[in-house]
């Protein structure tokens, strides 16, 4: 069998985007427990940290620099292992790499230090130091270049491949890197141009409903930012773990293109509490909301009928015969496969807080919490665990071995139970009043709050838990880079289904100059009236406040 191998400068590339990953999600997941031991009662930080500088390191560290490094790393060795990557597009990713870790450097210290006690939201008027903002634009600055180097990988295959369709993992990193520097243009102007001169000090004010509303412009498609290289792997990857083909590589193509063109012009969803927009705007973004559910339905479809056609195919024709014999004992089917069940209910809260009227019960209290680590801690983040049980052994020349790969169906399971016990207390907790973005408090001893002590102490419980199964997934990666025996992991891309796909894949749907400019036609839509009445009749101007409240 013919194998595939990554040149020493590509993997030194991909997994330097690896090492920044997996030390991210230490230093991240230790503020996250520390954060749910402060909301117990029963802890309190130690050398007067500040709360809000836990909680900011948290969201910040594993929701954006995290996320960021994993995706254009894994991207990276998709578009190296399908259409190739040249000295130059290396040497431009390694710019990408540097210019984002400066940046990931600037904020932490910020962060750290007590100057950025803002969230990962950064939402004004409360102010950062400008550092922090300067650090937080080259990271994005970082991603371009990536993007960039993406879009140029694929522009030269299909230059040298004329008439062919693009490989279907190019095809859905472009789409990912597409929606992503159209969605992060709003949050680029908004830092660069709004929030970091209000910051100097060079202008007095600031309009916050404006930077809000580019914040969440660029917010929720970052959930699917997030998202797609988990769907990468569903649809394209785990069909060769489990010994099966692609379903359908027309299906999953529409099933991207549509979630570009629906994940961006969605951001008032987010701001149903928020004044100053107007309503009809509101519901009209809800509606494009719930257009997202199509894709997903379609990749849920997908899915299962993959896993269903490749245990028939095996022999196993009872009823469910096919699910009794999928590879539960192979964690890089397991860790994602328990993704895809968890982002059952997390896509149904979706769905809740996405309502107009059900939002106003659960939006500012810890119920999202709950809901966005079902979510992203749980459907992204363990998909992309499954992921790096197979990719860093490739990039290091290195075998996950079965000692190994049992430690990590131990990891899957101990970070499942850790979540299950903190989601679920942070849902119910929320369904019972309990505030998100705060730190612990009796607030004077209320009847309802005396409801949330226990839901608090198990969120505790379940952070602890998790944090073991974070240590777990460190030591795991530090073996897999470092230490496991020398070998051939596989880089595993599912074929088609020639049999089942027998109609051609559309030309149509790789046409670029379509669907960009049906994106972008959605987004004017609706986001241009709204625009003009925020900066035209939005309220006045802010000035600062800095954390904590009166400090200069």
């Amino acid at each position: 069998m013919e194998t595939f191998k990554f040149s020493k400068k590509e993997s030194r590339l991909y997994m330097s985007f690896m090492y920044v990953t997996f030390v991210s999600l230490l230093v991240g997941g230790l503020m996250g427990l520390l954060q749910t031991l402060v909301r117990s009662g029963k802890y309190k930080l130690p050398f007067n940290i500040d709360y809000y500088t836990i909680l900011t390191t948290h969201g910040v560290i594993l929701g954006l620099v995290l996320t960021t490094f994993f995706i254009v790393g894994f991207q990276f060795s998709l578009m190296g292992k399908t259409v190739g990557i040249s000295d130059k597009q290396i040497l431009w990713g390694w710019i990408s790499f540097w210019v984002m870790l400066v940046g990931t450097v600037l904020a932490a210290w910020m962060i750290l230090t007590g100057e950025a006690s803002v969230l990962y939201t950064f939402y004004t008027p409360l102010r950062a130091h400008p550092i922090f903002y300067i650090g937080l634009a080259l990271v994005i600055v970082g991603s371009w270049i990536a993007a960039i180097v993406n879009f140029r990988q694929l522009y030269v295959w299909k230059k040298a491949h004329k008439g062919e369709k693009s490989p279907l993992l190019a095809f859905m990193v472009v789409i990912n890197m597409i929606m992503w520097v159209v969605a992060s243009l709003g949050v680029a102007y908004s830092v660069v141009v709004l929030i970091l001169p209000w910051s100097l000090g060079y202008v007095a004010t600031v309009n916050v409903l404006l930077t809000r509303t580019l914040f969440w412009y660029f917010g929720h498609p970052l959930v699917y930012f997030w998202l797609l290289p988990a769907y990468m792997a569903w649809y394209a990857i785990i069909p060769k773990i489990i010994g099966g083909k692609l379903f359908s590589d027309s299906l999953a193509r529409l099933s991207f293109i549509l979630l570009l063109m629906f994940s961006i012009p969605v951001g008032f969803h987010h701001q149903l509490t928020e004044p100053g927009i107007d309503p009809t705007w509101k519901f009209i973004q809800v509606v494009l909301t719930f257009m997202v559910v199509v894709p997903t339905l379609m990749t849920a479809f997908s899915l299962f009928a993959t896993f269903e056609i490749t245990g028939r195919n095996k022999g196993h024709k009872t009823l469910f015969g096919w699910f009794k014999h999928l590879p539960w004992k192979d964690v890089r089917f397991l860790a994602p496969f328990i993704g895809m069940v968890a982002f059952i209910p997390g896509g149904a809260g979706g769905i809740i807080n996405a309502s107009h009227q059900v939002n106003s019960l659960v939006h500012n209290t810890i119920w999202v919490t709950g809901h966005f680590h079902l979510t992203i801690a749980t459907t992204v983040i363990l998909t992309y665990f499954g992921i790096a049980y197979w990719l860093i052994p490739h990039l290091t020349g290195r075998r996950l071995t079965p000692k190994l790969n049992k430690l990590g169906i131990i990891q899957t399971i101990v970070w499942t139970v850790g979540m299950a016990i903190m989601s679920t207390s942070m849902h119910i907790q929320g369904l019972l009043g309990g505030p998100r973005r705060s730190s612990f408090s009796e607030y004077a001893g209320g009847d309802q709050v005396s409801t949330w002590i226990s839901y608090q102490v198990s969120q505790a419980v379940g952070g602890t838990i998790l944090f073991i199964g974070i240590v777990l997934m460190v030591y795991i990666f530090i073996q897999l880079a470092f230490f496991a025996p020398r070998g051939y992991e596989d880089y595993p891309i599912a074929e088609e289904d020639l049999d089942l796909d027998t109609e051609k894949t559309p030309k149509i749907l790789e046409n670029w100059y379509l669907w960009i400019g049906v994106t972008i036609a959605l987004i004017l839509f609706a986001y241009t009236i709204p625009m003009i009445d925020i900066i035209k009749h939005s309220p006045p101007g802010s000035i600062p406040f800095d954390w904590p409240i009166g400090r200069s």
